[in-house]
């Protein structure tokens, strides 16, 4: 009988290299995070700065092909050879600014493309998502020379600053920024402002998968996206086959945030504090009402501008995806606290991931009779059956500005039962 294991993967984090980055970055604790979260395959990140990459030899082997352990075996948590690479080019004219994610399968891979890159000169101390003065077209060919088995995949494709589509400095088709290369990206990374269903709506996306991870700077932001696979037996080779296959039965779903959470959803001014949708910004011409500066338009905005069609027409040929907000920001709003990092929220989110489940079972899986009767407080289980039925209410980010779920309001969040005065 054939046995397969059903994996989370989170394929784009940093480490304490990167520039905003949390010290606390390292292989053995994010390994450790990892198994709270329910990630399985976790990226190792920032393989091309030289400190970072003797960490990884330093603590790591390879387990399966291409997936690396902690060499003490304190873990279960495998790890990928992926990285993101920062690139500012000109092309026709104008310049660009792209974040894309480099997948390697093997630390020779990577061996070569550091050397490579050192011929060019390219500044790779300087931080763990070096910027690169190449185009994404030249890069990836360059890539495959050094090792075919390489695979891009541009990285938050929507974000307005720095990605493929984004509307500050992208693209408005993948073979305009990658040429003759175009035909082996196999997959887009959605983005925190962008789910799969936003994606659907451009048929020249039909043949490339959506495909999502947190971009993680800290601990705790790890998994806020993700993506889940049924496989047989694991290797870099069988991932980038599903991605290249678009593999429905292995590929069963990814893991979203609500994309209104993303801090460029909607279009807006983050110096004035003004927020407006698509519709809005063109009546006032994309410029803000009151500094009349130019709009950061959001995701939803590049999405409008490029879709051919409802996403309802192709939703049953793709990839399904389920939508989360992150535990501690459910704890957050039970507690009517302002801070997911709070004493309470921490105390509560360590004991019910050690005492019930990881947080991923908890937030999809967990039968919310069992959350109920484990929680400290009865409406941590109403929250999570509500956050599971997409019953929320949005306020958009804009502009950098993170947006806000939450699934109560000052109408509908239930009453606690008052104990009665029996004097």
């Amino acid at each position: 009988m054939e046995i397969f294991m059903r994996l989370i993967t989170d394929w784009h984090i940093h480490s304490k290299y990167s520039r905003a980055c949390s010290e606390k970055l390292v292989l053995p604790v994010i390994a450790k995070a990892c198994e709270r979260k329910g990630i399985d395959v976790v990226a190792t990140a920032d393989w091309t700065h030289p400190a970072w990459f003797a960490h990884i030899k330093e603590c790591l082997e390879e387990k399966e092909p291409g997936l690396f352990c902690l060499k003490d075996r304190s873990s279960k948590t495998r790890f990928m050879l992926v990285t993101e690479l920062s690139q500012i080019y000109k092309r026709d004219g104008k310049t660009h600014r792209v974040h894309n994610l480099i997948f390697a399968p093997s630390l020779e891979a990577v061996e070569r493309v550091n050397a490579i890159f050192a011929t060019r000169n390219f500044n790779l101390k300087s931080d763990g998502r070096p910027i690169l003065g190449i185009d994404s077209e030249n890069l990836y060919k360059l890539l495959k020379e050094i090792d075919d088995r390489i695979v891009l995949i541009p990285a938050h494709a929507w974000t307005p600053w720095y990605s493929v589509f984004g509307s500050k400095s992208g693209f408005d088709s993948l073979e305009e920024c990658f040429g003759e290369m175009t035909p082996y990206i196999y997959a887009i990374e959605t983005g925190l402002s962008s789910n799969p269903e936003m994606n659907w709506r451009l048929s020249a996306l039909d043949h490339i998968v959506c495909i999502s991870n947190s971009d993680a700077h800290s601990l705790n932001k790890l998994g806020r996206e993700a993506n889940v696979m049924e496989v047989q037996e694991p290797s870099y080779d069988e991932f980038m086959r599903i991605l290249r296959e678009r593999d429905r039965k292995a590929f069963l779903y990814t893991i979203e945030f609500f994309p209104e959470e993303g801090k460029y959803h909607y279009d807006g001014c983050a110096r004035c504090e003004i927020s407006t949708n698509p519709k809005q910004s063109k009546k006032q011409g994309n410029l803000c009402i009151q500094c009349k500066r130019p709009l950061t338009l959001g995701v939803e905005n590049r999405v409008e501008a490029l879709a051919d069609r409802d996403s309802n027409i192709v939703a049953q040929k793709k990839i399904p995806y389920r939508s989360i907000v992150p535990l501690q920001e459910i704890l957050a709003e039970v507690f009517c606290v302002s801070s997911p990092s709070s004493k309470r929220v921490v105390q509560e989110y360590d004991r019910l991931v050690e005492c019930v489940a990881n947080e991923f079972t908890l937030l999809l899986e967990t039968p919310i009779e069992v959350i109920a009767k484990e929680a400290n407080d009865p409406l941590i289980a109403e929250a999570i059956a509500r956050m599971r039925g997409g019953q929320i209410h949005a306020t958009p980010g804009y502009d950098g500005i993170f947006g806000k779920i939450r699934v109560f309001n000052e109408r509908d969040r239930p009453q606690k039962k008052k104990q009665q005065n029996l004097f």
